[in-house]
């Protein structure tokens, strides 16, 4: 544990409304469509459920019994590969600023490596450039045209990393 109270744990149970709160409330804030992104997923109100398999896993960022941020890891949906995904990473402002996403990605890209996928995508919007710079920090690369088929068509940027 953080000096500050800051932890990065595995999601239960409890915590599906407020992941999907805070999910919903960062989209907003950067103003992202309400179609084809993780906005309208009805994995959002599930997600323990949503990751309860072995090659899936969603971690949260807890502070004082709230939770301000999550990423997590799953198979890429609609492909024919040993590809993963970078899936639903959003933190709210409270939690910006503190090295939280480095150590979300070491986290996620760490169990992707373990559960023996070769590849991890995302999908992410245009204007989020901070989200961006931090992807391309731990290695992903711009690709041409998405992978699979995970329903975000509003998410225009598509990146690949190797693991």
């Amino acid at each position: 544990m953080r000096k500050d109270t800051i932890v990065i744990r595995e999601i239960e149970a409890k915590d599906n409304p407020k992941i999907a709160k805070a999910i919903r409330s960062v989209l907003v804030e950067m103003g992202a469509p309400k179609v084809g992104t993780a906005y309208e997923d009805t994995a959002l109100d599930r997600m323990t459920e949503t990751y309860g398999a072995s090659n899936k896993i969603y971690f949260v960022v807890e502070k004082n019994d709230d939770i301000i941020g999550g990423a997590g890891i799953a198979p890429l949906d609609h492909y024919d590969g040993n590809v993963c995904e970078l899936q639903k990473m959003y933190f709210m402002p409270k939690a910006r600023g503190k090295g939280l996403g480095t150590e979300m990605m070491e986290k996620c890209l760490e169990f992707a490596k373990q559960t023996g996928f070769d590849q991890c995508y995302l999908e992410t919007l245009p204007y989020m450039d901070d989200a961006r710079k931090l992807y391309r920090k731990v290695g992903f690369e711009s690709i041409e045209k998405p992978m699979g088929n995970t329903g975000h068509y509003s998410c225009t940027v598509w990146m690949l990393k190797d693991l």
